[in-house]
């Protein structure tokens, strides 16, 4: 039985539907804004209809009603007059399934109901069939499919479910957090809180009582009891960013609480059991900071039981196609703005720069260059001036034309033949020069075709 909750305020539908669409059908009207979204949230219901007005606040309330049920799952169908058919588009880009006349030609009704309910299944049983040959895949924000950040997801998927400590180590802007998230997501904690605190930004004089808590009158202007991050999170995920900032004597303090698993809020005596997974993250060199004695080799020990490094953008070049297009249509649609591509020549562009501020700065470049675009696309005239290239947008422009694909290609094997180039032919020196694996430059030259310059390096090169 295919259970529907209609939003109307003609209730006289709930009399007409009820006995008419069969029984495989169960049909409940509400007319009551608030008692809809209860119903919805219980996930009662298989399929929402939206009965439509022509008025325009109707209108807005129905919109308001897509954008807070887009994330629960339940297809909605639209109910709609002729009066307000020209509103129609707007809803079905806003989320809604499909959308019928009213009076509705009961037939119709219960062919629309049943493909979209069997769509659902099928949305979720593909969400669930990819899970479960990737568990990452359910990690939205972890994007890219190059070797290097397969390993990193494996790593994730190995440590998700182990109660041990973890340290993530990486440039800044590397996405440290995301694999801290992942971690908490995959575990058996995953709807327990995650809190993550930057140990930089706290002052070290509030360090102490941030992360233990404080008692009433433990210090002056403490005039009650507060509990830290280890307690607030309970049995969810604690993530410390930036632990190479603690200072020394807060480094003995966490060393204590880790071994001893227990700790006491500032000022009183009781021992408090740690029932949080701690997980830990650093750009800095921890084993250099040891040897320098700024950061303590005992501690070093404990939080580095099990390692993962988060790569550097520059070193998994493979994904930038991939991450910028991520976030082109995470930006597009968070700014309303109808940014369908970025165009080859961009492209060429983001693939050669080196990328200093790794993905975070790339996400900043595609969001600054969505806003400047006066197009549907994204040129290179709309990229930041650290990216302009003169000689690399000579080369994107002497290219045939053909599709982003086979464009991309080209752009590649021009990059890889002036790398070559400029590396007296040394293919290793200008496998380097590009950040890529030699085997990656060799399968440039294996692709090259008809590029006479390439297939004369790889003739007299070695």
């Amino acid at each position: 039985m295919i259970r529907i909750l209609l939003y109307s305020q003609h209730i006289k539908f709930h009399h007409v539907l009820r006995p008419t669409l069969g029984p495989d059908f169960r049909v409940n009207v509400e007319s009551d804004r608030a008692e809809l979204n209860r119903l919805l949230k219980k996930s009662l219901f298989d399929v929402l209809i939206l009965d439509i007005d022509s008025e325009a606040d109707a209108r807005h309330e129905i919109l308001a009603i897509l954008d807070e049920t887009k994330d629960l799952q339940i297809p909605t169908l639209v109910m709609t007059d002729d009066e307000s058919r020209s509103s129609t588009l707007e809803l079905l880009e806003r989320g809604a399934y499909d959308y019928f006349r009213k009076p509705p030609v009961l037939p119709e009704l219960r062919i629309i109901v049943r493909r979209a309910h069997e769509h659902a299944l099928l949305k979720r049983e593909v969400k669930a069939a990819r899970q479960k040959l990737n568990p990452v895949a359910q990690c939205d924000e972890l994007v890219g499919s190059s070797a290097r950040a397969q390993v990193t997801y494996d790593m994730i998927r190995r440590v998700a479910n182990l109660n041990t400590y973890v340290l993530i180590t990486g440039e800044s802007g590397t996405g440290k957090e995301l694999i801290a998230r992942a971690i908490h997501n995959l575990s058996d904690r995953a709807k327990k809180p995650f809190v993550a605190v930057s140990c930089g930004a706290i002052p070290e004089s509030l360090v102490e009582s941030e992360l233990f808590g404080h008692e009433k009158g433990a210090f002056t202007g403490s005039n009650g009891m507060r509990e830290g991050y280890l307690e607030q999170v309970g049995d969810g995920t604690l993530f410390l960013d930036e632990i190479g900032e603690l200072s020394l004597y807060t480094q003995v303090k966490l060393l204590r609480v880790l071994q001893q698993r227990e700790f006491s809020r500032l000022g009183g005596n009781k021992m408090i059991p740690l029932r949080a997974r701690v997980l830990f993250a650093t750009h800095r060199d921890l084993g250099q900071m040891v040897r320098e004695q700024k950061f303590r080799q005992d501690l070093y020990f404990r939080v580095n039981v099990m390692r993962i490094y988060s790569p550097a953008l520059r070193e998994r070049t493979e994904d930038i196609v991939t991450l910028a297009n991520h976030f082109l249509r995470k930006y597009s649609d968070l700014c309303r703005k109808p940014v369908e591509e970025i165009r080859p020549a961009a492209m060429t562009l983001l693939l050669a720069y080196d990328w200093p501020g790794n993905v975070r700065e790339l996400e900043n470049v595609i969001q600054s260059a969505i806003i400047l675009t006066e197009t549907e696309s994204i040129g290179p005239e709309d990229l930041p001036e650290q990216l302009q290239q003169p000689e690399l947008l000579g080369v994107c422009e002497s290219l045939p034309g053909g599709s982003f694909e086979d464009q991309l290609r080209l752009y590649k094997i021009q990059l890889a033949t002036k790398a070559i180039e400029n590396c007296s032919g040394n293919k290793t020196l200008a496998a380097r020069s590009l950040s890529i694996s030699r085997a990656y430059l060799h399968k440039l030259i294996r692709d090259s075709g008809p590029y006479a310059a390439v297939e004369s390096w790889e003739s007299e090169a070695s």
